[in-house]
């Protein structure tokens, strides 16, 4: 999922079809760029998940008081 993400979010993003096709159309004022900020979050999500940079659990704090 992870290298799908970034394989099609790179593409949409370097625009090989020159702005022609587009989920949203950049001319429609407030929302005509939340295409390129959507593929950019997925873009990042998925670097994220291959590069292994999840956050872990800081398991120094925890209290084994039960």
């Amino acid at each position: 999922m992870a290298i799908a993400g970034l394989g099609l979010s790179i593409v949409y993003l370097i625009n090989p079809g020159a702005g022609m096709v587009e989920a949203i159309p950049d001319v429609i004022p407030w929302i005509g760029n939340l295409d390129e900020a959507t593929a950019t979050g997925i873009l990042i999500w998925s670097a994220k998940e291959l590069l292994g940079k999840k956050e872990k659990p800081d398991t120094e704090n925890l209290d084994d008081k039960t």
